[in-house]
C-alpha cells in the first residue's frame, strides 16, 4: 500500500518555513525583569509518558499528575532523536540533529557545528539568573565538559556528589554480594553517602528556590532527574507499588516479522549489567526471559514513582515559597523507552515508544487560575497512600509537536521575543530556532491566534531520525560513533501514520543520500498503534520522503 499523498504536508512546510510566530501579545509581555514571570524546568532522563495523567492505569505518579491537571499537556509530543546528548542540545538550542551535528556524544556544537544560543543563555541575556541543577546538558564533550558554561549559566551548574557510584557495584545481589546490576532497588542507608542523585538535585534545587525568592532579578532554573535511566537504582520500598503478579509484558513483545534488521536495536548497554550477562542472552534479538522483563518493567516503573516524589517535593516547595504564582513550569523528559514492545528494550529507535515524551506547561493565570492566598496549588502526594485520586490534566492537546519548539514556547510564554525562525542553512546564524512556537495552544481568553500557523491537524509533523553503523544489528548499533554512521534513518511521525527511510549518509560531509534506500517503514496509526505490520512500499518511497523533509 503506498502512504497517503504529501501535497497537504508540502503545504505546511511551506507555511511553516515562512511563518513568523508571534508572542502571547502585549498583555504577557514583560515590561521590565521586575515582573518578568520565573521558570522552573524540568528534564526527566528515559521517561516515556508511563504517568498517570497519560492515561497510564498502572503507574503512580500523582504528584506528575497534578501538575498535569494546572498545565497543558501535550498529547503527542516526539523528540528528535532517541539518545541522551543528541536530544538534550536540539531541544536546548532549538535546533535539529542535522544542524547541531551531534548524532553520538562526542562533539560540541560550538566547535564543530556553529555557535548556537540555548535556551538558557536566552534567558540569561534577557535578565534572568540562569541556574543549572543535575542533568540538563548530558555531560562530557557534547556540553564542553561544562554544561555549557559560561555561555548558558550564571554559575557553575550542580551536580549531585552521589552520581559517581550510579554504575558501581552497590547492588545487593541474591547471593549477598555488591553488584553492578541493571535492577538495583536499595536501601537508601545502606548505599555511599546515604543518598541517592536525584534526592540531591531537589534538596540543592529547593535550596536555590530560596535564595532566589529574595532576588530582584526572574530565574531560569533547570532541574534534570536520572531516574528512569539505567540502572533502575531507587529506595527499594518503591517495589511494593508493582507486585510481581500485576505486571504484564509488553503487548506486542515480539520482533516484528516485516521490520527492516536496520531498524533494530539490540540493546547493548542493558547487555553489560551483571544481572542480565548471567541470563546468557542471543545477540542480537533475545528474547530476555518471560519473568525478568516482567521485572525490568517492574523496576522502571517503581523509579518512575520515586522520581514523582522528588517532582511533588520540589513543587511543594514552589508552593511554600509562594512562588507559583510567577513561575512558568515547564515539564518534559529528553525521549521514551522500549520496554519489550518489539522485543527491544532502551531507546536508540524511532518507533513511538523510543521517541513519544511527555510535555507540559504550567503557566501562572493562564493554564490555572493564580492561587489565593495560602492557597497550595502544588501539595506534596505520597504515591504509597492509597486514597490518593487520579487527577485529569487541566487542559490537552492532542496536535503532534516537537521538543525542538521548546525554546520558542518557553521565550513567548515568559513574555520575551520569540527568536526568529532559521535560515536554510542556519550554521552561521547563533539566534534562531527550527521548531515552531507552540503560543496558539495558550491562547485561552479570545487572545488572537497566529495566522501563520496550520489549523488543520493532519498537516502537522513531528520528525526524528537514528543513525546506524550498518543494515544489521551489530555491536555498536545502538550508540554509533560519527565516523561510523553509515546509514541515517529519518522519520516521519502525522496523525495518519509513521514513515521512515533508512538511507546512505556520509560522515564526513554530514549528508544523507536519499536515492540510496536501505529499508523503509510504513505504519498506519489508526489500524496499527503499536506499529507491528510494516506496510512501506520502497516503490517511491526515497522520493516522496525527501519531499516531506524540513
Amino acid at each position: 500500500m503506498p502512504p497517503p499523498r504529501p501535497s497537504r504536508c508540502l503545504l505546511l512546510l511551506g507555511l511553516v518555513l515562512g511563518s513568523v510566530c508571534v508572542t502571547l501579545g502585549s498583555q504577557a509581555q514583560a515590561s521590565s525583569t521586575t515582573d518578568a514571570l520565573n521558570v522552573l524546568l524540568i528534564i526527566v532522563d528515559d521517561l516515556r509518558p508511563s504517568l498517570g495523567c497519560y492515561g497510564d492505569k498502572l503507574v503512580r505518579s500523582p504528584n506528575i499528575d497534578q501538575l498535569a491537571s494546572h498545565s497543558l499537556l501535550f498529547q503527542n509530543a516526539f523528540a528528535q532523536q532517541a539518545v541522551c546528548a543528541p536530544s538534550r542540545v536540539s531541544f536546548l538550542t532549538g535546533r535539529r540533529p542535522d544542524t547541531t551535528r551531534l548524532y553520538d556524544f562526542n562533539s560540541y556544537w560550538r566547535v564543530h557545528a556553529g555557535n548556537f544560543s540555548t535556551i538558557p543563555q536566552y534567558f540569561k541575556d534577557n535578565g534572568y539568573v540562569t541556574m543549572s541543577v543535575g542533568k540538563v546538558f548530558h555531560p562530557g564533550i557534547s556540553s564542553n565538559h561544562s554544561d555549557d558554561s559560561p555561555y548558558s549559566w550564571s554559575f557553575p551548574p550542580y551536580h549531585p556528589s552521589s552520581e559517581k557510584y550510579e554504575n558501581t557495584k552497590t547492588c545487593r545481589g541474591p547471593d549477598g554480594e555488591l553488584h553492578a546490576n541493571l535492577l538495583c532497588p536499595v536501601d537508601v542507608v545502606d548505599v555511599p553517602e546515604g543518598t541517592l542523585p536525584d534526592k540531591q538535585s531537589t534538596e540543592e534545587a529547593i535550596r536555590l528556590l530560596e535564595k532566589m525568592k529574595t532576588s530582584a532579578s526572574p530565574f531560569f532554573l533547570a532541574v534534570g532527574y536520572h531516574k528512569p535511566h539505567i540502572p533502575f537504582r531507587y529506595p527499594k520500598e518503591f517495589q511494593k507499588l508493582y507486585p510481581l503478579e500485576n505486571i504484564t509484558l509488553a503487548p506486542d513483545p515480539e520482533v516484528p516479522d516485516g521490520l527492516p534488521p536496520v531498524a533494530y536495536n539490540p540493546w547493548m548497554d542493558i547487555r553489560q549489567r551483571e544481572d542480565v550477562q548471567a541470563l546468557n542472552i542471543s545477540v542480537p534479538y533475545g528474547p530476555i526471559p518471560v519473568d525478568f522483563q516482567r521485572k525490568i518493567r517492574q523496576s522502571y516503573f517503581a523509579s518512575v514513582s520515586y522520581l514523582d516524589t522528588q517532582v511533588g517535593h520540589l513543587l511543594s516547595a514552589l508552593d511554600d515559597l509562594q512562588l507559583a504564582n510567577s513561575t512558568i513550569v515547564a515539564f518534559t523528559s529528553d525521549h521514551g523507552w522500549a520496554l519489550g514492545e518489539h522485543g527491544e528494550w532502551a531507546k536508540y529507535s524511532n518507533f513511538d515508544v523510543a521517541t513519544r515524551v511527555p510535555l507540559m506547561f504550567y503557566v501562572p493565570g493562564r493554564t490555572a487560575s493564580l492561587p489565593e492566598a495560602d492557597e497550595k496549588l502544588f501539595p506534596y502526594v505520597d504515591p504509597f497512600h492509597s486514597a490518593s485520586e487520579l487527577m485529569e490534566p487541566g487542559r490537552q492537546s492532542m496536535d503532534l509537536v516537537e521538543l525542538v519548539s521548546l525554546f520558542p514556547t518557553l521565550a513567548g510564554l515568559a513574555g520575551l521575543q520569540v527568536p526568529p525562525r532559521c535560515p536554510v542553512p542556519s550554521f552561521h546564524v547563533e539566534l534562531c530556532r527550527e521548531g515552531k512556537s507552540l503560543l496558539k495552544h495558550f491562547r485561552f481568553h479570545g487572545l488572537e491566534e497566529d495566522p501563520y500557523l496550520p489549523g488543520n491537524p493532519r498537516e502537522l509533523i513531528a520528525y526524528s531520525q537514528y543513525p546506524r553503523p550498518a543494515d544489521f544489528p551489530q555491536w555498536n548499533s545502538d550508540k554509533p560513533s560519527l565516523k561510523y554512521i553509515k546509514i541515517m534513518g529519518y522519520s516521519i511521525r502525522t496523525v495518519d501514520y509513521r514513515y521512515t527511510v533508512w538511507v546512505g549518509f556520509n560522515p564526513d560531509e554530514f549528508l544523507a543520500n536519499f536515492s540510496d534506500i536501505h529499508a523503509g517503514e510504513l505504519y498506519f496509526v489508526d489500524s496499527d498503534p503499536l506499529q507491528d505490520h510494516n506496510m512501506y512500499n520502497d516503490s517511491q518511497g526515497g522520493e516522496l520522503f525527501q519531499s516531506l523533509m524540513p
